[in-house]
C-alpha cells in the first residue's frame, strides 16, 4: 500500500496495515500519509470516472483493484448562492449542499471510507457514538458491507435520525447524556468485545474520505482555491480534512495557492474550539453543560482539537459561535432564499458569515463557499 500513519502529535508512524485506533506513544490522532505526490495529469481522467468520490482514487487510500464500499457518496451540488450573499452583503458566495449524499448528509463520505479500509481490515464489527447523522451512515455502511454496528446516541437526538439508524439494522442505544457520555461507552464496548471502534479520530479513514469535499470545490472551480470556507465544527473531521487536502493539492501542483482561510462554526452553548482559539491555546478544555439544537455541533470535547485550532491558524481564518436563534435563522434563510433543506448546522454558517461579514473579516466581494452538512428533513422538530 502506498500510504502510511503518521501520529499527529509525536509523528510516530504506523504501516496501514491491521485496524489502527490512535497512537500508542502519546494517544493523538493518526493521519493518512501518501509514498508518492499524484501528478498533475490525472485530473484529465477524471472526466471519464462516475461522479462519486472515488473518482478522486490518486488522493485516497484505496489499494490497487479494490472496490470501495459506496452507495454512490460525492459529486454534491456547489450552487451560487446570490439572494442569500445579497442579504448577507457578499457578492460572491457558494453553498457546498451535503444533503444530497445518500444518507442524507456529509458523515457518508467518512464512513464510506473508514468501513472500506476497516473490512479490507478484517472488521465485521463496528461501534462508535454519534449524534445522529454519522450513526445513520454507519449503520448504512455497515449494512452494505454485510457487517454489524452497535451506536450509542443521546435520547435528545432528533427522532427522525434515530429512525434511521434503526431502519438500517443498526443495534441502538440510547441515553441521557452528551456526545462524549456515549464516546465512553464506545469506548468501553470496543475493549471488551474487540468491535473496531469508528468514533471521529479513534481511526485515520474518515478524514480522508472526507477530504473529497475540498477535491470536488478545486474541481468545480477549474482548479483554483476559493478565498474562505465556513465550516459547522463539531468533532472536527471536516475541517481538519479540507486543511489537509489542499495542502496535498498544492504539493502535488494540482492547484497554487495560497490555500482558504477556514473558519469554524460553533453553537454559542458549546464551543470549545471558538474559546480555545480566543485564548490562544493549543488544545481545547472541555466545554461543561453542551446545549444547542444543533445536535453535529454538541461535540463538548472533540479528540481532534488541537489538529482543528492547527488548521484555523495555519490558514490565517478563525472560530465563530452563534446563538440556537442566529442559526434557526440562517437555515430558514437557505431553505427560503435558495431551496437548500438545510440542517441547523448549515444554518450556522450563515449566521457565521453574517457576523465575519459586518467585522470585515471576510471580504464582500471574495469567492466564499459554506457548507450544508446534511438534510434539514433529518432534524424534524429541531429546526421549528
Amino acid at each position: 500500500m502506498d500510504w502510511t500513519l503518521e501520529c499527529s502529535g509525536c509523528a510516530d508512524v504506523s504501516g496501514p496495515g491491521g485496524l489502527p485506533t490512535v497512537c500508542p506513544v502519546c494517544g493523538s490522532p493518526y493521519l493518512v500519509r501518501y509514498a508518492r505526490r499524484p501528478a498533475p495529469g490525472p485530473r484529465e481522467a477524471l472526466a471519464g470516472r462516475a461522479h462519486t468520490m472515488w473518482r478522486f482514487l490518486e488522493f485516497l487510500p484505496l489499494a490497487a483493484g479494490e472496490e470501495p464500499v459506496s452507495l454512490g457518496e460525492g459529486g454534491t451540488p456547489l450552487l451560487r448562492a446570490e439572494r442569500l450573499g445579497a442579504a448577507l452583503g457578499m457578492s460572491d458566495l457558494w453553498v457546498k449542499d451535503e444533503a444530497a449524499n445518500p444518507t442524507g448528509s456529509f458523515k457518508a463520505r467518512g464512513l464510506a471510507a473508514a468501513v472500506t479500509r476497516a473490512v479490507r481490515g478484517g472488521a465485521r464489527h463496528f461501534v462508535l457514538p454519534s449524534a445522529g447523522n454519522a450513526g445513520v451512515a454507519a449503520a448504512a455502511y455497515a449494512a452494505r458491507a454485510g457487517a454489524r454496528v452497535r451506536v450509542y446516541a443521546p435520547t435528545s437526538t432528533p427522532p427522525p435520525l434515530l429512525a434511521q439508524i434503526v431502519g438500517h439494522g443498526a443495534e441502538l442505544i440510547t441515553i441521557d447524556g452528551h456526545i462524549g457520555d456515549c464516546g465512553r461507552l464506545a469506548n468501553d464496548y470496543a475493549v471488551h468485545t474487540r468491535a473496531m471502534n469508528l468514533s471521529t479520530f479513534r481511526e485515520p479513514y474518515r478524514v480522508e474520505g472526507k477530504k473529497t469535499l475540498g477535491l470536488e470545490i478545486a474541481e468545480h472551480f477549474g482548479w483554483r482555491l476559493p478565498a474562505a470556507i465556513v465550516y459547522p465544527t463539531g468533532g472536527g473531521t471536516g475541517l481538519i480534512a479540507l486543511w489537509k487536502v489542499f495542502r496535498e493539492l498544492v504539493d502535488a501542483g494540482w492547484v497554487a495557492g495560497p490555500t482558504p482561510r477556514l473558519f469554524s462554526v460553533q453553537a454559542a452553548g458549546c464551543a470549545p474550539v471558538v474559546a480555545a482559539f480566543a485564548r490562544g491555546a493549543e488544545r481545547c478544555e472541555p466545554w461543561p453543560d453542551p446545549e444547542t439544537v444543533a445536535s453535529g455541533l454538541r461535540v463538548p470535547g472533540p479528540v481532534g482539537g488541537a489538529l482543528m485550532l492547527r488548521a484555523l491558524r495555519d490558514t490565517a481564518g478563525s472560530a465563530v459561535a452563534v446563538s440556537d436563534e442566529e442559526l434557526l435563522a440562517g437555515a430558514r434563510q437557505l431553505a427560503t432564499l435558495e431551496g437548500v433543506d438545510a440542517s441547523p448546522e448549515g444554518g450556522a454558517t450563515v449566521a457565521a458569515t453574517r457576523k465575519l461579514a459586518a467585522a470585515g473579516t471576510i471580504a464582500r466581494e471574495e469567492e466564499v463557499v459554506l457548507l450544508n452538512t446534511g438534510a434539514g428533513v433529518l432534524y424534524g422538530a429541531a429546526l421549528k
